[in-house]
């Protein structure tokens, strides 16, 4: 019984993040203001342009990435030193 309870909960899980994730991904189309309003209020509402973002990133720099790797590494490393001794055992 625990063996297909844990299975029917792994199940519910993923389909409730596959949910959510279908409901982020696709949204509803947006009327515009004119076929909401035909009569000319339209007029009045102006839209401003967004302005560019600075890219403040250096070309090559990879300091993120070797961070990161270095504690997946750690992450994976540490439990395997701190374990080694239970498994050596005959």
């Amino acid at each position: 019984m625990k063996k297909h309870s844990r299975r029917l909960l792994i199940l519910i899980v993923g389909l409730i993040l596959a949910l959510f994730s279908a409901a982020f991904t696709y949204s509803i189309a947006i009327q515009s203001a004119e076929l909401d309003n035909p009569t000319g209020a339209a007029l009045f509402f102006q839209t401003t342009a967004t302005p560019q973002a600075e890219d403040r990133s250096e070309v090559g720099s990879t300091d993120g990435i070797v961070v990161l790797g270095g504690v997946i590494a750690l992450i994976v490393i540490i439990p395997i030193f701190l374990r080694r001794n239970e498994w050596m055992r005959p």
